[in-house]
Protein backbone atom coordinates (compact mmCIF):
# COMPACT_ATOMS: atom_id res chain seq x y z
CA UNK A 1 0.00 0.00 0.00
CA UNK A 2 1.26 2.98 -1.32
CA UNK A 3 1.02 5.94 2.11
CA UNK A 4 -0.47 8.89 0.43
CA UNK A 5 2.21 11.83 0.53
CA UNK A 6 1.47 15.11 2.81
CA UNK A 7 0.31 18.10 0.87
CA UNK A 8 3.44 20.55 1.14
CA UNK A 9 1.32 23.74 1.24
CA UNK A 10 -1.89 23.84 2.97
CA UNK A 11 -3.68 26.54 1.35
CA UNK A 12 -6.09 26.62 4.50
CA UNK A 13 -3.71 28.92 6.26
CA UNK A 14 -3.90 29.33 10.03
CA UNK A 15 -3.54 32.40 12.13
CA UNK A 16 -0.16 33.64 12.70
CA UNK A 17 -0.37 33.00 16.34
CA UNK A 18 -1.07 29.15 15.45
CA UNK A 19 2.02 28.77 13.78
CA UNK A 20 3.90 30.55 17.00
CA UNK A 21 6.80 28.31 18.66
CA UNK A 22 8.20 28.74 21.82
CA UNK A 23 11.94 30.41 21.38
CA UNK A 24 11.28 30.78 17.15
CA UNK A 25 12.32 34.07 16.35
CA UNK A 26 13.58 36.19 13.07
CA UNK A 27 15.75 38.56 14.60
CA UNK A 28 19.43 38.62 17.17
CA UNK A 29 19.74 41.42 18.87
CA UNK A 30 23.93 42.26 19.95
CA UNK A 31 25.01 41.49 23.68
CA UNK A 32 22.98 44.11 25.94
CA UNK A 33 25.81 47.14 26.88
CA UNK A 34 23.16 48.89 29.28
CA UNK A 35 21.65 47.87 31.94
CA UNK A 36 18.79 45.23 31.38
CA UNK A 37 15.09 46.49 31.74
CA UNK A 38 11.85 44.52 31.51
CA UNK A 39 9.66 45.23 28.60
CA UNK A 40 6.69 44.80 30.26
CA UNK A 41 7.08 48.03 32.17
CA UNK A 42 8.23 50.17 28.98
CA UNK A 43 4.22 49.46 27.24
CA UNK A 44 1.21 49.88 28.05
CA UNK A 45 -0.72 46.79 29.19
CA UNK A 46 -3.45 48.31 27.48
CA UNK A 47 -1.89 47.70 24.05
CA UNK A 48 -1.00 43.65 24.82
CA UNK A 49 -3.20 40.48 24.76
CA UNK A 50 -4.27 39.48 27.88
CA UNK A 51 -2.35 41.96 29.92
CA UNK A 52 1.22 40.67 28.90
CA UNK A 53 3.55 39.88 26.53
CA UNK A 54 3.05 35.91 26.47
CA UNK A 55 0.12 36.33 23.53
CA UNK A 56 2.50 37.97 20.76
CA UNK A 57 3.31 34.95 18.07
CA UNK A 58 6.98 33.69 18.61
CA UNK A 59 7.69 32.82 14.69
CA UNK A 60 10.85 33.21 12.02
CA UNK A 61 11.14 35.32 9.31
CA UNK A 62 10.25 33.01 6.93
CA UNK A 63 7.22 31.93 8.49
CA UNK A 64 6.11 35.12 8.66
CA UNK A 65 6.91 35.84 5.10
CA UNK A 66 4.99 32.55 3.56
CA UNK A 67 2.34 33.14 6.28
CA UNK A 68 1.36 36.72 4.47
CA UNK A 69 2.63 35.90 1.15
CA UNK A 70 0.23 32.74 1.02
CA UNK A 71 -2.98 34.89 2.82
CA UNK A 72 -2.35 37.73 0.12
CA UNK A 73 -2.92 35.48 -2.88
CA UNK A 74 -6.57 34.87 -1.54
CA UNK A 75 -7.57 38.46 -2.74
CA UNK A 76 -9.52 38.90 -5.40
CA UNK A 77 -8.82 41.41 -7.76
CA UNK A 78 -9.50 43.02 -11.04
CA UNK A 79 -5.87 41.75 -11.97
CA UNK A 80 -6.81 38.56 -11.37
CA UNK A 81 -10.13 38.07 -13.08
CA UNK A 82 -13.46 39.78 -14.10
CA UNK A 83 -14.77 41.70 -11.69
CA UNK A 84 -18.22 42.04 -12.80
CA UNK A 85 -20.05 43.87 -10.34
CA UNK A 86 -22.49 46.09 -11.57
CA UNK A 87 -22.86 50.51 -11.20
CA UNK A 88 -19.50 49.94 -9.49
CA UNK A 89 -16.74 49.82 -12.83
CA UNK A 90 -14.56 47.53 -11.49
CA UNK A 91 -12.14 48.15 -14.54
CA UNK A 92 -8.51 47.40 -14.95
CA UNK A 93 -6.36 50.19 -14.65
CA UNK A 94 -3.24 50.74 -16.68
CA UNK A 95 0.20 50.63 -15.03
CA UNK A 96 1.69 53.29 -17.01
CA UNK A 97 -0.84 55.70 -15.39
CA UNK A 98 0.28 54.20 -11.90
CA UNK A 99 4.24 55.16 -12.92
CA UNK A 100 2.99 58.42 -13.75
CA UNK A 101 0.96 59.22 -10.41
CA UNK A 102 4.80 58.14 -8.87
CA UNK A 103 6.92 60.64 -10.48
CA UNK A 104 8.95 62.33 -8.11
CA UNK A 105 7.45 65.85 -9.28
CA UNK A 106 4.16 64.91 -9.12
CA UNK A 107 3.90 62.39 -5.76
CA UNK A 108 6.67 64.69 -3.68
CA UNK A 109 4.92 68.24 -5.01
CA UNK A 110 3.88 69.89 -1.39
CA UNK A 111 0.17 71.83 -1.59
CA UNK A 112 1.67 74.90 0.06
CA UNK A 113 4.01 74.82 -2.71
CA UNK A 114 4.09 78.92 -4.45
CA UNK A 115 2.17 79.00 -7.59
CA UNK A 116 5.18 79.80 -9.72
CA UNK A 117 7.13 76.82 -8.23
CA UNK A 118 4.41 74.86 -9.04
CA UNK A 119 3.38 75.27 -12.54
CA UNK A 120 3.86 72.25 -13.98
CA UNK A 121 1.27 71.01 -11.22
CA UNK A 122 -0.84 73.70 -12.07
CA UNK A 123 -0.62 72.82 -15.86
CA UNK A 124 -1.65 69.68 -15.26
CA UNK A 125 -4.56 70.54 -13.15
CA UNK A 126 -5.58 73.07 -15.74
CA UNK A 127 -5.56 70.47 -18.50
CA UNK A 128 -7.36 67.86 -17.15
CA UNK A 129 -10.19 70.47 -16.32
CA UNK A 130 -9.84 71.24 -19.87
CA UNK A 131 -10.33 68.09 -21.33
CA UNK A 132 -13.11 67.02 -18.46
CA UNK A 133 -15.12 69.92 -20.08
CA UNK A 134 -14.60 68.68 -23.29
CA UNK A 135 -15.87 65.56 -22.51
CA UNK A 136 -18.91 66.84 -20.86
CA UNK A 137 -19.54 69.67 -22.42
CA UNK A 138 -19.81 71.76 -20.16
CA UNK A 139 -18.43 74.92 -19.56
CA UNK A 140 -15.97 74.70 -16.11
CA UNK A 141 -14.92 71.98 -14.32
CA UNK A 142 -13.34 71.75 -10.57
CA UNK A 143 -11.44 69.24 -9.04
CA UNK A 144 -11.82 69.49 -5.44
CA UNK A 145 -14.48 67.05 -4.29
CA UNK A 146 -13.03 63.93 -3.29
CA UNK A 147 -15.30 61.29 -4.24
CA UNK A 148 -18.87 61.08 -6.28
CA UNK A 149 -20.74 61.80 -2.86
CA UNK A 150 -19.17 64.79 -2.32
CA UNK A 151 -19.22 65.91 -6.07
CA UNK A 152 -23.11 65.93 -5.73
CA UNK A 153 -23.04 67.68 -2.75
CA UNK A 154 -20.95 70.23 -3.90
CA UNK A 155 -22.69 70.53 -7.19
CA UNK A 156 -25.97 70.69 -5.14
CA UNK A 157 -24.41 73.65 -3.30
CA UNK A 158 -23.39 75.58 -6.02
CA UNK A 159 -27.13 75.16 -7.32
CA UNK A 160 -28.41 76.54 -4.07
CA UNK A 161 -26.08 79.58 -4.61
CA UNK A 162 -27.03 80.02 -8.03
CA UNK A 163 -30.75 80.16 -6.67
CA UNK A 164 -30.20 82.41 -3.66
CA UNK A 165 -28.66 84.78 -6.60
CA UNK A 166 -32.13 84.55 -8.02
CA UNK A 167 -33.96 85.31 -4.61
CA UNK A 168 -34.74 81.98 -3.79
CA UNK A 169 -32.95 78.48 -2.92
CA UNK A 170 -36.61 76.64 -3.72
CA UNK A 171 -37.13 73.60 -1.53
CA UNK A 172 -37.20 70.50 -3.30
CA UNK A 173 -34.98 68.05 -5.31
CA UNK A 174 -36.76 65.43 -7.36
CA UNK A 175 -35.08 61.84 -7.21
CA UNK A 176 -36.38 58.90 -9.67
CA UNK A 177 -36.72 55.57 -7.27
CA UNK A 178 -33.61 53.93 -9.00
CA UNK A 179 -31.22 56.42 -8.03
CA UNK A 180 -28.00 55.99 -6.35
CA UNK A 181 -28.48 55.81 -2.06
CA UNK A 182 -26.33 58.76 -2.09
CA UNK A 183 -28.41 61.16 -4.17
CA UNK A 184 -31.20 61.85 -1.50
CA UNK A 185 -28.60 62.12 1.13
CA UNK A 186 -26.93 64.45 -0.45
CA UNK A 187 -30.26 66.36 -1.11
CA UNK A 188 -30.29 66.47 2.66
CA UNK A 189 -27.27 68.13 3.82
CA UNK A 190 -27.79 70.43 1.12
CA UNK A 191 -31.42 71.37 3.21
CA UNK A 192 -33.77 70.25 0.44
CA UNK A 193 -36.68 68.22 1.20
CA UNK A 194 -36.87 65.12 -1.67
CA UNK A 195 -39.57 63.71 -3.65
CA UNK A 196 -39.57 60.75 -6.01
CA UNK A 197 -39.95 60.41 -9.10
CA UNK A 198 -41.36 56.72 -10.27
CA UNK A 199 -39.63 55.06 -13.32
CA UNK A 200 -41.85 53.14 -16.04
CA UNK A 201 -41.88 49.89 -17.53
CA UNK A 202 -38.80 50.52 -18.94
CA UNK A 203 -36.74 52.16 -16.14
CA UNK A 204 -36.46 55.34 -17.54
CA UNK A 205 -38.15 58.57 -15.77
CA UNK A 206 -42.00 58.60 -16.23
CA UNK A 207 -42.58 61.71 -17.96
CA UNK A 208 -46.02 62.47 -16.70
CA UNK A 209 -44.99 61.88 -13.15
CA UNK A 210 -42.46 64.28 -13.85
CA UNK A 211 -45.16 66.61 -15.35
CA UNK A 212 -47.03 66.82 -12.24
CA UNK A 213 -44.50 67.44 -9.70
CA UNK A 214 -42.84 70.15 -11.08
CA UNK A 215 -43.47 73.35 -9.74
CA UNK A 216 -41.64 76.41 -8.75
CA UNK A 217 -40.64 74.61 -5.75
CA UNK A 218 -38.29 72.20 -7.51
CA UNK A 219 -34.66 73.30 -7.18
CA UNK A 220 -33.34 70.22 -9.20
CA UNK A 221 -33.83 67.52 -10.49
CA UNK A 222 -30.81 64.44 -9.86
CA UNK A 223 -30.23 61.66 -12.58
CA UNK A 224 -28.26 59.22 -13.49
CA UNK A 225 -28.04 58.46 -17.31
CA UNK A 226 -27.32 55.80 -18.03
CA UNK A 227 -29.76 54.68 -15.12
CA UNK A 228 -28.75 52.77 -12.15
CA UNK A 229 -30.73 49.99 -14.34
CA UNK A 230 -28.08 50.26 -17.06
CA UNK A 231 -30.91 51.85 -19.53
CA UNK A 232 -30.35 55.11 -21.68
CA UNK A 233 -32.76 57.75 -20.34
CA UNK A 234 -34.08 58.37 -23.68
CA UNK A 235 -36.05 60.98 -23.58
CA UNK A 236 -33.30 63.39 -21.59
CA UNK A 237 -33.63 66.39 -23.53
CA UNK A 238 -37.84 66.06 -22.66
CA UNK A 239 -36.33 65.71 -19.39
CA UNK A 240 -33.97 68.64 -19.11
CA UNK A 241 -37.09 70.95 -21.09
CA UNK A 242 -39.36 70.28 -18.05
CA UNK A 243 -37.26 71.10 -15.70
CA UNK A 244 -35.73 74.08 -17.16
CA UNK A 245 -39.33 75.55 -17.98
CA UNK A 246 -39.81 75.71 -14.64
CA UNK A 247 -36.86 77.60 -13.55
CA UNK A 248 -34.94 74.66 -12.16
CA UNK A 249 -31.49 72.62 -12.78
CA UNK A 250 -30.57 69.36 -14.23
CA UNK A 251 -28.06 67.48 -12.03
CA UNK A 252 -26.15 64.52 -13.18
CA UNK A 253 -24.77 61.64 -11.58
CA UNK A 254 -21.76 60.65 -13.58
CA UNK A 255 -20.97 57.23 -11.86
CA UNK A 256 -21.81 55.81 -15.28
CA UNK A 257 -19.87 58.17 -17.65
CA UNK A 258 -17.86 55.30 -18.70
CA UNK A 259 -21.00 54.40 -21.02
CA UNK A 260 -21.20 57.82 -22.94
CA UNK A 261 -17.49 58.91 -23.18
CA UNK A 262 -16.55 60.17 -26.67
CA UNK A 263 -20.08 59.54 -27.69
CA UNK A 264 -22.46 61.72 -26.26
CA UNK A 265 -22.00 64.82 -23.98
CA UNK A 266 -24.04 65.70 -21.09
CA UNK A 267 -24.07 69.36 -21.57
CA UNK A 268 -25.36 68.59 -24.98
CA UNK A 269 -28.11 66.88 -23.34
CA UNK A 270 -29.12 69.64 -21.18
CA UNK A 271 -27.54 68.80 -18.30
CA UNK A 272 -26.46 72.19 -15.84
CA UNK A 273 -24.43 69.74 -13.74
CA UNK A 274 -22.53 66.56 -13.27
CA UNK A 275 -19.95 64.51 -11.25
CA UNK A 276 -17.79 62.36 -12.85
CA UNK A 277 -16.33 59.42 -10.57
CA UNK A 278 -12.39 59.67 -11.73
CA UNK A 279 -12.08 56.38 -9.62
CA UNK A 280 -14.04 54.92 -12.06
CA UNK A 281 -14.58 55.81 -15.41
CA UNK A 282 -11.02 57.67 -15.84
CA UNK A 283 -8.75 55.04 -13.99
CA UNK A 284 -7.90 55.48 -10.12
CA UNK A 285 -8.16 51.33 -8.76
CA UNK A 286 -11.95 51.71 -7.55
CA UNK A 287 -12.52 50.19 -3.72
CA UNK A 288 -11.22 49.45 -0.40
CA UNK A 289 -12.32 52.73 0.86
CA UNK A 290 -10.60 54.49 -1.77
CA UNK A 291 -8.75 56.68 -2.77
CA UNK A 292 -11.14 58.85 -4.99
CA UNK A 293 -12.12 61.84 -6.88
CA UNK A 294 -15.48 63.69 -7.80
CA UNK A 295 -15.47 66.85 -9.95
CA UNK A 296 -17.87 68.71 -10.92
CA UNK A 297 -18.57 70.31 -14.67
CA UNK A 298 -21.13 73.18 -14.61
CA UNK A 299 -22.59 75.46 -17.33
CA UNK A 300 -21.20 78.99 -17.67
CA UNK A 301 -24.01 80.59 -15.60
CA UNK A 302 -23.07 78.21 -12.34
CA UNK A 303 -19.29 78.58 -12.95
CA UNK A 304 -18.70 81.77 -10.49
CA UNK A 305 -20.15 79.79 -7.98
CA UNK A 306 -17.55 76.45 -8.26
CA UNK A 307 -15.36 76.04 -5.15
CA UNK A 308 -12.34 78.28 -5.00
CA UNK A 309 -9.55 79.06 -5.65
CA UNK A 310 -10.04 78.58 -9.41
CA UNK A 311 -6.65 78.36 -11.77
CA UNK A 312 -6.76 81.40 -13.80
CA UNK A 313 -4.10 82.04 -17.07
CA UNK A 314 -1.84 85.49 -16.62
CA UNK A 315 1.30 87.15 -18.03
CA UNK A 316 3.84 88.16 -15.97
CA UNK A 317 6.38 90.50 -16.27
CA UNK A 318 7.68 89.12 -19.06
CA UNK A 319 4.84 88.85 -21.61
CA UNK A 320 4.59 84.74 -20.54
CA UNK A 321 1.67 82.72 -19.91
CA UNK A 322 1.94 82.02 -16.33
CA UNK A 323 -0.87 79.97 -13.90
CA UNK A 324 -1.89 80.78 -11.06
CA UNK A 325 -4.92 79.81 -7.80
CA UNK A 326 -7.77 82.86 -7.81
CA UNK A 327 -8.89 83.21 -4.44
CA UNK A 328 -10.89 86.09 -4.68
CA UNK A 329 -14.49 84.71 -5.43
CA UNK A 330 -17.32 86.67 -4.16
CA UNK A 331 -19.66 84.47 -5.39
CA UNK A 332 -17.97 81.08 -4.53
CA UNK A 333 -19.33 78.00 -1.76
CA UNK A 334 -16.24 78.46 -0.74
CA UNK A 335 -13.58 75.33 -0.44
CA UNK A 336 -15.08 71.86 -0.55
CA UNK A 337 -12.00 70.21 0.53
CA UNK A 338 -8.19 70.88 1.28
CA UNK A 339 -5.81 72.37 -1.51
CA UNK A 340 -7.06 70.46 -4.72
CA UNK A 341 -8.50 67.56 -4.02
CA UNK A 342 -7.01 63.50 -4.57
CA UNK A 343 -3.76 64.68 -6.46
CA UNK A 344 -2.88 61.62 -7.50
CA UNK A 345 -5.91 60.46 -8.41
CA UNK A 346 -5.74 63.41 -10.83
CA UNK A 347 -2.35 62.64 -12.17
CA UNK A 348 -3.70 59.27 -13.13
CA UNK A 349 -6.98 60.63 -15.19
CA UNK A 350 -5.16 62.74 -16.98
CA UNK A 351 -2.59 60.23 -18.01
CA UNK A 352 -5.24 57.79 -18.96
CA UNK A 353 -7.35 60.53 -20.97
CA UNK A 354 -3.89 61.85 -22.80
CA UNK A 355 -2.63 58.14 -23.62
CA UNK A 356 -5.96 56.92 -25.00
CA UNK A 357 -6.82 60.25 -27.06
CA UNK A 358 -10.49 60.97 -28.08
CA UNK A 359 -10.56 58.06 -30.86
CA UNK A 360 -9.57 55.38 -27.78
CA UNK A 361 -12.10 57.07 -25.24
CA UNK A 362 -14.99 56.28 -27.40
CA UNK A 363 -13.73 52.87 -28.49
CA UNK A 364 -13.19 52.31 -24.51
CA UNK A 365 -16.72 53.07 -23.71
CA UNK A 366 -18.31 51.30 -27.67
CA UNK A 367 -16.37 48.06 -25.57
CA UNK A 368 -18.19 48.25 -22.27
CA UNK A 369 -21.28 48.43 -24.41
CA UNK A 370 -20.79 45.85 -26.51
CA UNK A 371 -19.78 43.70 -23.56
CA UNK A 372 -22.91 43.79 -21.43
CA UNK A 373 -25.27 43.48 -24.47
CA UNK A 374 -23.08 40.72 -25.18
CA UNK A 375 -23.68 38.99 -21.71
CA UNK A 376 -27.51 40.12 -22.20
CA UNK A 377 -27.58 38.02 -25.22
CA UNK A 378 -26.07 35.25 -24.39
CA UNK A 379 -28.11 34.96 -21.09
CA UNK A 380 -31.65 36.12 -21.79
CA UNK A 381 -32.76 32.30 -22.29
CA UNK A 382 -31.44 31.38 -19.37
CA UNK A 383 -31.94 33.85 -16.84
CA UNK A 384 -34.98 36.47 -16.49
CA UNK A 385 -33.44 40.35 -18.20
CA UNK A 386 -34.92 42.91 -16.05
CA UNK A 387 -35.83 45.47 -18.63
CA UNK A 388 -36.65 45.29 -22.28
CA UNK A 389 -34.26 47.03 -24.50
CA UNK A 390 -30.66 47.62 -25.15
CA UNK A 391 -28.64 47.95 -22.31
CA UNK A 392 -26.08 50.30 -22.31
CA UNK A 393 -22.41 49.23 -19.71
CA UNK A 394 -24.32 46.90 -17.38
CA UNK A 395 -27.26 44.48 -17.66
CA UNK A 396 -29.80 43.34 -14.73
CA UNK A 397 -30.87 40.19 -14.53
CA UNK A 398 -33.16 38.27 -11.91
CA UNK A 399 -33.77 34.89 -10.28
CA UNK A 400 -37.68 34.57 -10.93
CA UNK A 401 -37.12 31.63 -13.13
CA UNK A 402 -34.78 29.98 -10.46
CA UNK A 403 -36.91 30.74 -8.03
CA UNK A 404 -39.34 27.82 -9.24
CA UNK A 405 -36.97 25.08 -7.39
CA UNK A 406 -36.02 27.28 -4.59
CA UNK A 407 -32.58 28.85 -5.65
CA UNK A 408 -31.86 32.66 -5.27
CA UNK A 409 -29.72 35.65 -6.11
CA UNK A 410 -27.56 34.66 -3.33
CA UNK A 411 -27.27 31.09 -3.77
CA UNK A 412 -26.47 31.90 -7.25
CA UNK A 413 -23.73 34.32 -6.62
CA UNK A 414 -21.88 31.96 -3.87
CA UNK A 415 -22.11 29.53 -6.10
CA UNK A 416 -20.41 31.82 -9.04
CA UNK A 417 -17.41 31.62 -6.70
CA UNK A 418 -16.73 27.92 -7.08
CA UNK A 419 -16.35 28.56 -10.69
CA UNK A 420 -13.25 30.95 -10.09
CA UNK A 421 -15.28 34.44 -10.77
CA UNK A 422 -15.89 37.20 -7.88
CA UNK A 423 -19.90 37.74 -7.73
CA UNK A 424 -21.95 40.47 -9.55
CA UNK A 425 -23.68 42.89 -7.59
CA UNK A 426 -26.54 41.38 -5.88
CA UNK A 427 -30.33 42.69 -4.73
CA UNK A 428 -29.67 45.87 -5.78
CA UNK A 429 -31.31 48.28 -7.43
CA UNK A 430 -33.58 47.70 -5.25
CA UNK A 431 -36.74 48.16 -7.80
CA UNK A 432 -35.99 45.19 -9.36
CA UNK A 433 -36.50 42.12 -7.13
CA UNK A 434 -33.48 39.28 -6.52
CA UNK A 435 -31.13 41.61 -9.00
CA UNK A 436 -28.31 40.92 -10.21
CA UNK A 437 -26.33 43.51 -11.91
CA UNK A 438 -23.25 42.72 -14.38
CA UNK A 439 -20.76 44.95 -15.46
CA UNK A 440 -18.19 43.50 -17.64
CA UNK A 441 -16.97 47.22 -18.44
CA UNK A 442 -14.26 47.51 -21.04
CA UNK A 443 -11.51 45.40 -19.42
CA UNK A 444 -12.60 41.81 -20.72
CA UNK A 445 -11.76 40.39 -23.94
CA UNK A 446 -14.60 37.78 -25.56
CA UNK A 447 -12.55 34.73 -24.04
CA UNK A 448 -13.27 35.91 -20.47
CA UNK A 449 -16.65 36.76 -21.28
CA UNK A 450 -18.02 33.03 -22.43
CA UNK A 451 -16.14 31.82 -19.43
CA UNK A 452 -18.74 33.74 -17.73
CA UNK A 453 -21.23 33.39 -19.67
CA UNK A 454 -20.27 29.23 -19.98
CA UNK A 455 -20.38 29.46 -16.03
CA UNK A 456 -23.97 31.25 -15.29
CA UNK A 457 -25.51 28.47 -17.79
CA UNK A 458 -23.94 25.92 -15.93
CA UNK A 459 -25.49 27.45 -12.63
CA UNK A 460 -28.91 27.84 -13.95
CA UNK A 461 -28.74 23.79 -15.37
CA UNK A 462 -27.75 22.87 -11.72
CA UNK A 463 -30.44 24.95 -10.34
CA UNK A 464 -32.74 22.78 -12.18
CA UNK A 465 -31.00 19.33 -11.65
CA UNK A 466 -29.74 19.86 -8.10
CA UNK A 467 -30.84 22.33 -6.46
CA UNK A 468 -29.30 21.69 -2.97
CA UNK A 469 -26.10 21.61 -4.76
CA UNK A 470 -26.41 25.50 -5.49
CA UNK A 471 -28.02 26.07 -2.32
CA UNK A 472 -25.00 25.20 -0.13
CA UNK A 473 -22.50 26.91 -2.22
CA UNK A 474 -20.03 27.78 -2.31
CA UNK A 475 -17.80 24.42 -2.04
CA UNK A 476 -14.39 25.32 -2.76
CA UNK A 477 -13.28 27.86 -0.85
CA UNK A 478 -11.31 27.76 2.58
CA UNK A 479 -14.80 28.18 4.62
CA UNK A 480 -18.11 27.59 4.07
CA UNK A 481 -21.47 30.18 3.12
CA UNK A 482 -21.29 32.15 6.53
CA UNK A 483 -24.20 33.30 8.35
CA UNK A 484 -24.29 36.99 7.00
CA UNK A 485 -27.29 38.30 8.85
CA UNK A 486 -25.29 37.06 12.57
CA UNK A 487 -21.56 38.28 10.95
CA UNK A 488 -23.59 41.55 10.72
CA UNK A 489 -25.55 42.14 13.86
CA UNK A 490 -22.73 40.65 16.19
CA UNK A 491 -19.00 40.74 14.62
CA UNK A 492 -16.58 38.60 16.80
CA UNK A 493 -14.11 41.76 16.34
CA UNK A 494 -11.11 39.95 18.44
CA UNK A 495 -9.62 37.00 18.43
CA UNK A 496 -9.60 34.87 21.79
CA UNK A 497 -7.02 32.13 21.66
CA UNK A 498 -7.66 28.77 23.32
CA UNK A 499 -6.76 27.84 26.51
CA UNK A 500 -4.41 25.26 25.19
CA UNK A 501 -2.99 26.55 21.77
CA UNK A 502 -3.18 24.95 18.57
CA UNK A 503 0.31 24.90 18.22
CA UNK A 504 1.51 23.28 21.72
CA UNK A 505 -1.18 20.28 20.81
CA UNK A 506 0.62 19.62 17.39
CA UNK A 507 3.80 19.68 19.39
Amino acid sequence: MIKKATTHVNQNEGLIFERSRPGRVGYKLPALDVEAEPIDSLIDSKLLRDGDLAGLPEVSEVDVIRHFTRISTWNYAVDFGMYPLGSCTMKYNPKLNERVARMEGFAASHPYTPDEFAQGNLELLKELEDALAEITGLAAVSLQPAAGAQGEMTGLMVIRKCLESRGAARKLVLIPDSAHGTNPASAAICGYQVKTIKSNANGAIDLENLRQVVNEDVAALMLTNPSTLGMFEENIEEVCRIVHDAGGFVYMDGANMNALVGVTRPGDMGADVIHLNLHKTFSTPHGGGGPGAGPIAVTKELEPFLPFPRIIEEKNHKGERVLRLEYNRPQSIGRVRAFHGNYAVLVRALCYIVTLGPDGLREATETAVLNANYIAHHLKDVYEVAFDGQPMHEVILNDKRQQKTGVHTLDIAKRLIDYGFHPMTVYFPLVVPGAMMIEPTESEGREELDLFIDAMKSIAREAEADPELVKQAPHNTRIGRLDEAAAARKPALRWKPAKTSSAAGRE
